[in-house]
């Protein structure tokens, strides 16, 4: 069942039953029975033209993740300030394994085009919020991450360990990250860290900027408030229960 639904991507939300079968590895037969189990329950929608969608009840069990929904609810209200006081992409994240996964997202028409989407994955090397929280993540994950090779966005993307190593170690010195068009040519991030009651860090939060207007310094005082508010909402909701393992 968790093949099948691995199958759906951003890429592939809509997909016929022999095209999931074919994603998803398995026989035909075997597919048919999954899918009509996974339909009944809700996993699955079947419209019209006998093509499968990602079911609204998948939806309303991932709301209760505390580490994506939770993070957002708290966040919400400091991403709204800050993306009031710049117009600008405001992107708040969480790590999943050797990925971020962006749990919110706000943006204006005119901000600058960002590859982010709500739910959406991208690479821990090659974004801000990814570099906040490898510096602040395990001694191994950053060795996990260095052994295996760095996906190239730009010319500008990050690819050696030993680069990567100095960013990260910059990272811890400020504070905060500054990732320069490592995913897109005319877009600068700045990321700071969201900490949990312990003083962990359970998140990152960041704001997209065109690079061209040289913003960054300006940016980092507002974006470290903003994170250091989603932090306290955290740390007075949680108290001293931190739900789950927000590790990652």
């Amino acid at each position: 069942m968790l093949a099948v639904l691995d199958a759906f991507d951003a890429t592939h939300r809509s997909l016929s039953l022999t095209a999931l079968a074919r994603r998803a590895g398995l026989p035909l037969a075997t597919a048919h029975r999954l899918v009509a189990s996974l339909t009944r329950w809700g996993a699955l929608e079947r419209d019209t033209t006998g093509a499968y969608h990602i079911g609204l009840r998948l939806w309303e069990v991932a709301t209760l993740s505390p580490r994506g929904v939770g993070v957002r609810e708290a966040g919400l209200p400091f991403m709204e300030d800050l993306y009031e006081a710049t117009h600008e992409n405001v992107q708040l994240a969480v790590r999943d394994g050797l990925d971020v996964v962006y749990v919110e997202l706000i943006s204006g028409r005119s901000a600058v085009r960002v590859r982010t989407r709500v739910g959406g994955r991208l690479p821990l090397h090659a974004t801000g919020v990814g570099l906040v929280l490898l510096a602040y993540g395990p001694a191994r994950l950053l060795e996990r991450v260095c052994a295996r090779p760095m996906r190239r966005f730009t010319e500008f993307t990050i690819q050696d360990p030993a680069r990567l190593r100095a960013a990260l170690a910059e990272v811890r010195r400020t504070g905060v990250a500054v990732s320069d068009r490592q995913i897109t040519v005319d877009g600068l991030s700045v990321a700071a860290p969201v900490r949990g009651p312990g003083g962990e860090v359970v998140a990152s939060l960041s704001v997209v900027v065109p690079v061209a207007e040289g913003r960054a310094p300006a940016l980092v005082p507002a974006v470290r408030v903003a994170a250091q508010g989603i932090s306290r909402t955290l740390a007075a909701a949680w108290g001293d229960g931190m739900p789950a393992d927000l590790s990652g």
